[in-house]
């Protein structure tokens, strides 16, 4: 069997870093696409401005490497990556026009899957001017998205495009609303907040391992016949060593459509979709 090759955007950052390590392992020929060289190299890099669809479509191309065979999916991860950062229009327009034009490169190309990182801070609680507490909980998939920030509102605008591909061309797209991606290093770091739940309040205690976004990635490829659709992602538990119901009655006591029924320190983000679809399941817990 001729060994996959993956295009990966975005994988000089701290989960793109962890996503190709992933895939090389399971022994992927992987391509990086982004605006800089790795730290420490796993594969070959590309250097070029997802902006710009001309170096997109070069930069996927299979005639820009020695095999000419061609990528069987793209895994978006290059963004700029939280708001306030960079000016609110450069935020948008990175976000929005990279997404566009990798999608419009898969489809010249013929590339048939593609994955896309997008947010729960498409929901709106983490970046709004003042908290807002959630419709119901657990927050799913069809929980409204009500962001205020640029960055929100491109990761909607984003699944939207999503979609617009898929009607044109067919093409596979799976778009992972990514609780708070953790290297392992980030543990020791979210575990020092547990005597403060407060501060972890506007991504509800969400986390999740980069180590298991990989793994998400890698099945949302494999598989076949997903269709297009936005799938959550979050680990099973709360980024606190306290029970859901406390941290929902505490800190959410306005929030009473409760679809679960919260044992323990059971995640306030419903990831039943990602288990059901791609059969992923979390391996690294905090």
């Amino acid at each position: 069997m001729p060994t996959k090759r993956i295009l990966v955007t975005g994988g000089s950052g701290k989960a793109g870093f962890w996503i190709i390590k992933h895939l090389v392992e399971q022994n992927y020929e992987v391509v990086n696409i982004d605006t800089r060289a790795p730290a420490a190299p796993q594969c070959r890099t590309i250097i070029a401005d997802l902006t710009q669809l001309g170096q997109v479509v070069t930069a996927f191309s299979p005639f820009n490497t020695w095999s000419r065979a061609p990528y069987d999916g793209v895994i978006h991860l290059a963004a700029i990556p939280r708001p306030f950062e960079s000016p609110n229009d450069e935020v948008f327009r990175v976000n929005a026009l990279g997404a566009y034009n990798v999608l419009e490169a898969c489809a010249a190309l013929g590339i048939r899957k593609a994955v896309l990182a997008s947010s729960e801070s498409s929901y709106g609680l983490c970046f709004a001017a003042k908290f807002f507490p959630p419709k119901y909980l657990p927050v799913d998939e069809a929980h409204p998205q009500l962001p205020e920030d640029s960055y929100g509102l491109s990761k909607i605008v984003n699944e939207i495009t999503a979609d617009t591909f898929h009607r044109r061309t067919g093409m596979q797209i799976i778009s992972f609303r990514l609780g708070n991606i953790l290297a392992p290093e980030d543990h020791a770091r979210v575990r020092a907040t547990f005597p403060n739940p407060e501060i972890r309040l506007r991504n509800l205690w969400s986390y999740i391992d980069a180590r298991d976004v990989a793994i998400a990635c890698r099945l949302a490829i494999e598989k076949d016949d997903l269709g297009c659709e936005p799938v959550v992602l979050s680990a099973d538990d709360v980024s606190s060593d306290r029970p859901s119901r406390e941290l929902i009655a505490r800190y959410l006591p306005t929030v009473t459509d409760l679809r679960h029924p919260f044992a323990a320190r059971e995640t306030l983000m419903d990831n039943r979709r990602a288990k059901q679809l791609l059969g992923w399941q979390q391996q690294f817990f905090l």
